[in-house]
């Protein structure tokens, strides 16, 4: 079947998560996407290795897994003045390029927009930085823990004195998912009017969005909220709780759940028609109150029986899973987001998370697992007009 994204061609000079993987989604739905890297292999190949080579050195990483899907490797040194040019006849083929680089990095290779248009003036290209193109900043790189950190998000995350930063990747991957999305209001714009135009994500920018609401609340309120790990200050009880066994999480938002949650209790009449409880807002200001009670509850109860308590009285809860348990869980499974992929190199599968959202009738597609090093760099150059002789002299000289 195909995809809304057929015939458009990307290039990914992207690093680890944010932009691979922002490519990776457009791969999903039908793009074809190069990935262009070192002759030696990028760094992000190796992060959490799933195997390791006879000489005892690392095989490819998870990280690489997920976001080298339905991708095409090509090696090329692009610092050399024959791999300039080699980029230069790539992006003559190519809709789009993506690069997650600091902008010196950027405009050093040649992959910044004005550079490439002059090479093709159509050409979209989708940049993804730290800090964006502008401010004191610009110009330093990062990673995820920069957004976390800098956001606001890590130091309200943890408790008063020790910040606690998401081992997640929230940030880079909220950038993918964001620049995605911009890249694809590209396409659409190009399509229209033949216009291409540069598509700008940053790590910041994606921690600050998604801690918007409670950045607007002390610029406005000047409130000073302390952190309270994993307890929530908005509505009660919403926070993480022992079992017998294990622990829970439970939501509970709305004066609908909060009864809910007063009659799985057994105390209806005394919690709901406490005056100091009369909104989320103040169920979130008496949140250890409530939380003690419901910390009692769960004490006394294994995890799968407050699990099912919780079901049967319509209270949102799920159980704190290991990576062990997540995988077997029988949502997940019954789910199918996870497909076993062939892992280049080693005799066995691993479970890469497909595409994550679903269209009913142009699915994401889940083609090949993550590419070799180099293992289309041959097809590629010949593609670009490059004759046997040419390639071979080429790889001698570490071009490609």
């Amino acid at each position: 079947m195909p995809g809304v994204l057929d015939g458009v061609r990307v290039l990914d000079f992207g690093r680890y998560i944010a932009g691979p993987y922002c490519a990776t989604l457009l791969g999903y739905l039908g793009a074809e996407v190069i990935r262009v890297e070192k002759i030696d292999g990028g760094e992000d190949r190796y992060v959490y290795p799933l195997f390791w080579n006879e000489d005892g050195s690392e095989g490819e990483g998870s990280i690489f897994m997920q976001v080298g899907v339905n991708k095409k490797s090509v090696t090329l040194n692009p610092a050399k003045p024959e791999g300039r040019e080699i980029v230069k006849k790539l992006v003559r083929t190519a809709d789009v390029v993506v690069a997650n680089l600091p902008m010196p990095a950027m405009k050093s290779l040649g992959l910044d927009y004005d550079s490439l248009v002059q090479i093709k003036p159509d050409i979209i290209l989708t940049s993804i930085s730290t800090f964006g193109p502008t401010g004191p900043y610009a110009n330093r790189g990062g990673f995820d823990g920069i957004g976390q950190v800098m956001s606001g998000a890590a130091w309200f995350t943890g408790t008063i004195g020790n910040p606690v930063k998401s081992n997640a990747p929230w940030v880079d991957f909220g950038t993918a998912l964001s620049s995605a999305f911009g890249t694809l209001a590209a396409i659409m714009h190009h399509k229209a009017t033949g216009e291409g135009q540069e598509v700008g994500g940053a790590l910041l920018r994606t921690g600050m969005t998604l801690m918007n609401g409670l950045l607007m609340e002390q610029a406005v309120l000047n409130i000073n909220r302390t952190p309270s790990a994993n307890r929530v200050q908005t509505s009660a009880p919403s926070d993480i709780f022992k079992t017998k066994d294990g622990h829970i999480l439970t939501h509970t938002v709305g004066d609908a759940l909060f009864a809910r949650w007063a009659r799985m209790m057994g105390e209806e009449e005394k919690w709901v028609n406490d005056p100091r409880l009369q909104s989320d807002q103040t169920r979130g200001d008496h949140g250890t109150v409530i939380g003690a009670r419901m910390a009692q509850w769960c004490a006394e109860r294994t995890t799968d029986e407050a699990i099912a308590l919780c079901e049967e009285f319509g209270v949102p809860a799920g159980p704190v899973l290991t990576p062990t348990q997540a995988l077997a869980d029988p949502q997940v499974q019954a789910m199918g987001d996870l497909y076993p992929m062939q892992v280049r190199g080693a005799d066995v599968t691993a479970p890469v998370a497909g595409p994550p959202f679903h269209l009913s009738r142009t699915p994401g597609l889940m083609a090949e697992s993550a590419p070799s090093l180099g293992q289309h760099t041959d097809e590629i150059m010949h593609e670009l007009g490059y004759a046997d002789a040419e390639i071979a002299d080429l790889r001698a000289r570490r071009i490609i």
